[in-house]
């Protein structure tokens, strides 16, 4: 075999890489022939074939105008490390600079945000939970989702297809400038200058030639991350939003541009791939380039509408909380009630230890608890007594409802405190619940009889909210019908308000009002937890 034929398959090796895509294919089919032919006439020896190449590639980089490796003794060579160290000086800040840079959301939405128009920038902005609360202190509910609605298809239909292929291809490029900027050139440069101090960039090197063996993997690595960097790419709209991001320059612009020079001089020649493949004895190593395909817009877009959702149900949240604590104090006086003893959300901890969710009526049965002793039947007692008792009506249809309703909630008074004690240590579904509970560490049926006590309990304890509700509604619509009446000429469904009015020194009127007021206000707090979840 020729020394010439050897020097035309090194040459098709080194060239390979940079052919487009159809050359390429052409090239490598080439190859294949090639080796066919050299492996039949070579007296089918592959490891003789092998030798022969690796002999070819050192002659190749003998002829190298960049010297760096020497195949005689098998070193690299200081001409390699200075390559690396020039890079280094240039881009050695911008590895501290950049340290978080590739997981930054800042950035991604720095790179997106460039791309866009100002009046989409303005779309954007009036998504902000900020400009959402501004404008919905000016807006129902429902003019308010709408509006937001339609701001987000707004915004939605600026990211066409092709500014989305922009946008990802200048995140890429910036994941291809990141993966360069990283790559470790300090820990190949120690190899050279063992005394080398980390990012002293005006430190005079005093570099050595070592055994290629201890930098094949280093230049492995390297090629990955440069093999991905191209000329052509618009390096400095990424500088541009780098300097925005850190707020200065992290590389020198014309350095950069000499640091591309230089890459492309140093890919051309394909020195580095030469030196592996000698260095490794394989021949037919190539270069596996790192190519990011990151897609950054949709994960842009959705957090922009899943935030915006978001602070919707904050503000939905902040404005029911606000009216139920306005409630609290028109009712109570505090928004602090606590009267339940075992239902409560201290005996929930037990069960969020189960994931469980536990009692889930806490609030609005300490709320009726708290009605019903310190309210119901005293003041509202009082007041319903002097009508049913001592009033007479001038139909009994009326007077029923409104003593059906009120013996109804004073039943459920009763209820509510023997449900509450039921579930105490002593009562017999607390003494149920805990065993289920015990059980439930080594049975996953006692986890499922668990839920449905749990699921029972909280049945009955919506059951007894939702019928103090429903008749705390007959009972007050019948006091606004008895005020009205109080306050007609003539009176015509009471017909002895005088003597009510004696028998409680005049104090009826502003008694049956404030009554009145009171039920009316708690209602208003039961309906926000009366409605089944």
């Amino acid at each position: 075999m020729t020394a010439s034929r050897f020097s035309h398959t090194i040459h098709a090796m080194k060239e390979n890489d940079l052919l487009p895509a159809e050359e390429q294919k052409e090239e490598e089919q080439q190859n294949i022939f090639q080796r066919i032919f050299s492996f039949i006439f070579s007296g089918n020896d592959p490891e003789k074939e092998k030798r022969r190449l690796l002999k070819d590639i050192a002659k190749e980089l003998k002829k190298q105008k960049f010297k760096f490796y020497k195949p005689k003794t098998e070193e690299a060579l200081p001409g390699l490390a200075k390559f690396f160290h020039d890079i280094y000086t240039t881009i050695g800040p911008a590895q501290v600079l950049l340290d978080h840079a590739a997981s930054s959301n800042v950035l991604k939405q720095l790179i997106i945000e460039e791309s866009l128009a100002e009046g989409q920038i303005t779309i954007k902005d009036d998504l902000s939970e900020e400009a959402i609360r501004k404008l919905a202190e000016t807006m129902d509910h429902k003019s308010l989702v709408q509006k937001l609605k339609n701001r987000l298809v707004s915004l939605y239909a600026a990211f066409d297809a092709e500014k989305v292929k922009q946008i990802n291809a200048r995140y890429n490029l910036l994941m291809v400038f990141l993966g360069f900027v990283h790559f470790d050139y300090y820990f190949l440069l120690k190899k050279f200058d063992s005394g080398l101090p980390e990012r002293d960039f005006v430190y005079n090197p005093r570099f050595e030639p070592i055994n290629g063996e201890y930098i094949s993997d280093d230049l492995k690595d390297f090629l990955e991350v440069a093999g991905a960097i191209d000329r052509s790419q618009p390096w400095q709209e990424l500088l541009d939003v780098l300097q925005l991001y850190r707020e200065m320059p992290v590389v020198d612009a014309g350095q950069w541009k000499k640091i591309l020079r230089n890459v492309a001089e140093v890919r051309k020649s394909m020195v580095l791939e030469l030196v592996i493949r000698y260095v490794d004895k394989d021949p037919y190593y190539k270069v596996k380039a790192a190519r990011p395909n990151e897609h950054i817009v949709e994960e842009y877009l959705s957090k922009i509408k899943t935030n915006t959702e978001l602070t919707v149900q904050k503000i939905i949240k902040e404005r029911r909380t606000g009216k139920i604590e306005k409630l609290l104090q028109q009712v109570f006086g505090s928004v602090a009630i606590s009267r339940m003893k075992n239902y409560t959300d201290k005996n929930n901890v037990m069960f969020s230890k189960k994931m469980m969710a536990g009692y889930m009526h806490v609030a609005p049965m300490n709320y009726l608890k708290a009605f019903l002793l310190d309210y119901f039947k005293k003041d509202i007692r009082e007041v319903v007594d002097q009508l049913l008792i001592r009033g007479k009506w001038s139909t009994n249809l009326m007077s029923q409802q409104l003593s059906d309703a009120f013996h109804a909630v004073m039943s459920i008074s009763d209820q509510l405190i023997q449900f509450d004690e039921s579930l105490g240590d002593e009562g017999e579904r607390g003494i149920a619940l805990r065993n289920a509970m015990k059980r439930a560490d080594r049975d996953k049926n006692a986890v499922n009889a668990l839920r449905e006590q749990l699921k029972k309990v909280n049945e009955e304890a919506f059951k007894m909210i939702h019928g103090a509700a429903s008749n705390l509604i007959t009972v007050g619509k019948t006091l606004k019908v008895v005020i009205e009446d109080y306050d007609h000429k003539p009176r015509e469904l009471i017909l002895n308000w005088k003597e009510i009015d004696i028998s409680t020194d005049n104090q009826i009127r502003s008694k049956l009002a404030e009554v009145y007021k009171k039920i009316y206000y708690f209602i208003q707090l039961l309906q926000f937890y009366a409605k089944p979840e």
